[in-house]
């Protein structure tokens, strides 16, 4: 498969990704955003959670915090909207 058939089977998807605001590169942060929200959810502080989670992806504290950050954001195209 060439990289423009891929690209041309996606389109859709990209495009409402690109339009969103979301990065190609952010699914590489799934994972770590899906175990911030449990280590949350469980209690544990946010400082120790970002501490941990830098160690584990080899990524500063920094960008934990920035991934947090911006996987966290509501996409205005999802949010819900009152009717009248």
């Amino acid at each position: 498969m060439k990289i423009y058939e891929l690209l041309q089977f996606n389109k859709e998807l990209l495009n409402r990704l690109c339009s969103a605001g979301i990065k190609p590169e952010d699914y590489k942060y799934a994972d770590l955003f899906a175990e911030y929200e449990r280590l949350n959810r469980e209690g544990e502080k946010k400082t120790y959670i970002v501490a941990t989670l830098a160690e584990k992806y080899s990524i500063s504290e920094r960008k934990v915090y920035s991934v947090i950050n911006h996987l966290s954001q509501e996409l205005d195209c999802c949010k819900s909207r009152a009717v009248g």
